[in-house]
């Protein structure tokens, strides 16, 4: 099965606080979202992370991916561009991007860390976590968006018909039809596409 997540941000208090996410600390909220990961996927399945495994001023937040069950895809978010090692992310990610399109089952996915216009298919995204504001407007008008990020799908992955309803639900439009999105960007950090990382040759990994 197919499984879709963004915006983990591992280890970053600074997340936990502004988002008033509900964990006491850092460490709980890191377990929590493990644990609530591996009750989900299995060894098995895939997940796409849409961007933002940790935090940009923090190395990669190894001890939690190494946790984490199923055949993993990374597509970058600002905070995971930048670091020095990203080799290091091949250890956990079968392929690492900035952009991806996908089939799952009927329906044609593109996946990106920043919302962008689709006029076919869906977008699946993260980056604006469960924030109302004027991205949230502008994104009512995108039905075929959705938001993947764990602040709005119980803070652990979602196959593509529960990412729907979550949206749905976060939008609290019915008329929207089957395909709902969330959102509203922080502003801050727009989109960035730095030189991705190179997967080591097997010869030289430990």
């Amino acid at each position: 099965m197919i499984f879709y997540t963004a915006d983990l941000h591992f280890g970053s208090e600074r997340t936990l606080r502004r988002d008033a996410r509900p964990f006491a600390h850092v460490r709980e909220m890191d377990e929590r979202l493990i644990e609530n990961w591996n009750a989900t996927v299995s060894a098995d399945d895939t997940v796409y992370v849409v961007g933002d495994i940790g935090a940009h001023d923090a190395p990669i937040p190894a001890r939690q991916l190494r946790c984490l069950k199923g055949r993993k895809h990374l597509v970058r978010g600002n905070h995971d561009m930048g670091l020095p090692g990203q080799e290091a992310l091949f250890e956990f990610f079968e392929t690492v991007t900035d952009l991806l399109e996908i089939d799952d089952g009927d329906a044609h996915v593109t996946l990106c860390h920043y919302p962008v216009v689709r006029l076919s298919g869906l977008m699946v995204h993260g980056h604006l976590h469960a924030v109302r504001g004027e991205g949230y407007r502008a994104l009512c008008g995108l039905p075929r968006a959705l938001n993947a990020g764990v602040d709005v799908n119980g803070y652990r992955p979602v196959g593509l018909s529960e990412l729907i309803e979550h949206n749905r639900r976060f939008y609290g439009d019915p008329l929207r039809g089957a395909h709902g999105s969330q959102g509203a960007r922080r502003g801050g950090w727009g989109p960035c596409f730095l030189p991705l990382p190179q997967r080591p040759n097997s010869g030289e990994r430990t």
